[in-house]
Formats: C-alpha cells, sequence, structure tokens
C-alpha cells in the first residue's frame, strides 16, 4: 500500500487552538501513563488507592478524555500524583501539559480606591498572581477531599442486596442484575502503538477511525455489539479489551484483522 504525502502551501503549519493543544498533549501523556501502569501490571483499582484520585479521574487521563476532567491547573496535579505513584519525576513530567492564565482587565468606569493608586504596576502585578496562587490552592484541596470523601462513602456502603427483608419483593436485585447485564454487552478496545501502522477500526458495522496512527499513540474504541481492528502492521500494535492486559496483535510487519464481540446475556 502506498501513501502519498500533501504538501502544503508555502509550509502553511495547522494552527491549534490552546483547548486542542491541551486535548492533543493530554492524549500523548495518557499513553505513557497507559502504558507505564500495563508494564507494571497495575489496575486502575490499585492506582486509585496510591494517587487518591477516583478511577473515573485515571481512566480519562489515560483516554486523553478531556471533557470528562475539570479545569487545567488541576489536570496538571492529577498528572503530576499519577506520574509520581508510577515511577516518574512528576513535577517534570506534568510541566509539559500546557496550562494558561487568562488576564483580568479593568475599564475605566471602575472606581479605584486612592490607596491602590500609590502603588506600582509591579506591586499589583505580584499582588494579584499572590491572590491567584492561593484561590488555585484552596480550589485543589476542596477538589480533592471532595473526591475521597465520594470514593469512601462508595466503599463504605454495606452491601444489602444478598439478604432482603423476608416480606420485601426483589424488585432491587431485579433491576441491578438487567443494569449489570446491559453494561456487560459493551466491549472497548484500546491500542497503543509501539511502531507507526495503518489501522482501520470499525464499531458495530460502521467505520469509526481508518489511517496511520504514529509511534507511541493510544487510542480507545467502544461498541455495543461487536468491534473490527486491523492492521497492515500486527507487531507494532498493543491492543487490551475491557481493560485487560495489552497484547501484541501478532507479527511485525504482517497484516491482522481481529474482531471482538461483547458479551452476551445469560438467560
Amino acid at each position: 500500500m502506498k501513501w502519498f504525502k500533501v504538501k502544503r502551501k508555502n509550509n502553511e503549519q495547522p494552527t491549534l487552538t490552546p483547548e486542542q493543544q491541551r486535548a492533543e498533549k493530554l492524549k500523548e501523556m495518557g499513553a505513557q501513563l497507559w502504558a507505564a501502569r500495563q508494564e507494571k501490571r497495575l489496575s486502575l483499582e490499585e492506582m486509585m488507592v496510591m494517587t487518591k484520585i477516583s478511577r473515573r479521574l485515571l481512566q480519562a487521563i489515560e483516554e486523553g478524555n478531556l471533557e470528562d476532567l475539570p479545569e487545567p491547573v488541576y489536570i496538571q496535579g492529577f498528572i503530576r500524583q499519577y506520574a509520581d505513584a508510577l515511577g516518574f519525576n512528576g513535577t517534570e513530567f506534568a510541566k509539559a501539559f500546557p496550562v494558561t492564565v487568562i488576564p483580568v482587565t479593568t475599564t475605566a468606569t471602575v472606581p479605584v480606591n486612592r490607596s491602590l493608586k500609590l502603588l506600582r504596576p509591579v506591586h499589583l502585578y505580584l499582588l494579584y498572581i499572590f491572590v491567584i496562587i492561593c484561590s488555585v490552592s484552596s480550589l485543589s484541596k476542596v477538589l480533592n477531599s471532595a473526591e475521597l470523601s465520594a470514593d469512601n462513602n462508595l466503599q463504605s456502603q454495606p452491601e444489602t442486596v444478598s439478604q432482603p427483608a423476608p416480606n420485601s419483593e426483589p424488585e432491587n436485585t431485579a433491576a441491578e442484575s438487567v443494569s449489570s447485564t446491559q453494561e456487560n454487552q459493551t466491549v472497548q478496545i484500546g491500542v497503543t502503538l509501539k511502531a507507526a501502522s495503518w489501522i482501520r477500526v470499525v464499531a458495530d458495522g460502521k467505520t469509526e477511525f481508518e489511517g496511520v496512527l504514529p509511534e507511541g499513540s493510544h487510542r480507545v474504541w467502544k461498541a455495543q455489539e461487536q468491534l473490527t481492528v486491523k492492521t497492515d502492521n500486527a507487531g507494532g500494535v498493543m491492543m487490551s479489551v475491557n481493560q485487560q492486559e495489552a497484547r501484541q496483535m501478532g507479527e511485525l510487519g504482517k497484516p491482522e484483522e481481529v474482531k471482538i464481540a461483547a458479551a452476551k446475556p445469560q438467560s
């Protein structure tokens, strides 16, 4: 299969918005953290205990899902904690994630206190930075406390479903079993590229992606019934099914196609 490069006029480079830059960087860093966790054979539940970060946020970081995460400054803090737990230098690693601060402008109609007029612009700038640092620190502590309390409440809730009252009807038990059965009907595949490879992904009969992914890329796809992954370089693709341990699809330089169907509910 031959691939042709499209030359841009006058060496034009696409400009990305700050949001797009953060999304691309998060996917790259999430892939590195996911690969490091797979190497150490650690589950997300074990990482949740080590980092004190909820499973939902850890999974969003690995999958590069920016929509499920809070403000960029908190994302950078979570990345630092995650990297520290995996043995990296968390501070240096997290610096790669871009965090922008939007300056606050004041209009001429706002009355200014005479005491503030006496302050020089440098003093005002330092005061502004101090207020921002205090606010970010307070919000970070509140957010971490809320996540920890939510996880502790979920873990401390007693399991009463297995022992219903003598005269009660098992409606809740039936509802929970139906819910868990529906969740088991979905299938999820994650791929990490050890080498640049062409990949096509079909979810429930619809092509979700087709193209060349560069080395180090990490992508996740989900389907209700069946996922099909095809590549021209099976040895360069590590694939995991439903958060299980990632495995190499096949031999280096050879094509391979894998079909994964969702588990059918047991009657």
